[in-house]
């Protein structure tokens, strides 16, 4: 009998010092994020999902070089000579036709390395982070289009060349002596 009055004791002791801590923290402000409704500020140079702009894409592959993963794939081809010419949104000249642009974000590692050699700044971090899905197929995005549709007017023109200032007159010879 001893025995069970002190078990009962201490069942009633520990859910006091439970409800002790509850009570404690019920009138406190809350701290949780209510996920769904509600979302954390990311950083500004936060790291997400990649993304790539395939009309200002060049073909260089300077960032499936950069990229330590291997996750980048790229493949590209000569322009056909007599074609029109068309350009990236910098003003850069596109050269290669890229057929395939694929970046599958289930061997990402998130390094962001690729998007510094970029000559056009195509390819950069988005600060979506909700991609999460059971099939890892979902995570091999395709960028290649066919019907993108390219400037055919460079938007940044090169600047005319100053003129030069005329050259300063060639210096005369002195006369020659009379008497020689």
């Amino acid at each position: 009998m001893r025995r069970w009055l002190r078990d009962v004791w201490d069942g009633l002791y520990t859910m006091l010092v439970g409800m002790r801590i509850t009570w404690r923290h019920l009138f406190n402000e809350n701290i949780t994020l209510q996920y769904p409704s509600e979302r954390w500020t990311l950083p500004k140079r936060s790291r997400m999902r990649l993304f790539m702009k395939y009309e200002d894409c060049i073909g260089c592959g300077q960032c499936v070089r950069a990229c330590p993963v291997n996750c980048i794939s790229l493949v590209a081809d000569k322009r056909p000579a007599g074609s029109a010419p068309i350009y990236a949104a910098n003003g850069q000249p596109i050269k290669l036709d890229v057929k395939v642009f694929d970046i599958d974000m289930s061997l990402c590692c998130y390094c962001n390395l690729c998007t510094y050699p970029c000559p056009t700044e195509c390819i950069y971090m988005t600060p979506d982070y909700e991609f999460a899905t059971t099939d890892l197929t979902e995570h091999l995005y395709h960028f290649a289009k066919k019907d993108a549709v390219f400037l055919t007017v460079n938007p940044k023109p090169p600047a005319p060349k100053p003129e030069a200032p005329p050259a300063p007159p060639a210096p005369q010879a002195p006369p020659a002596p009379a008497g020689a």
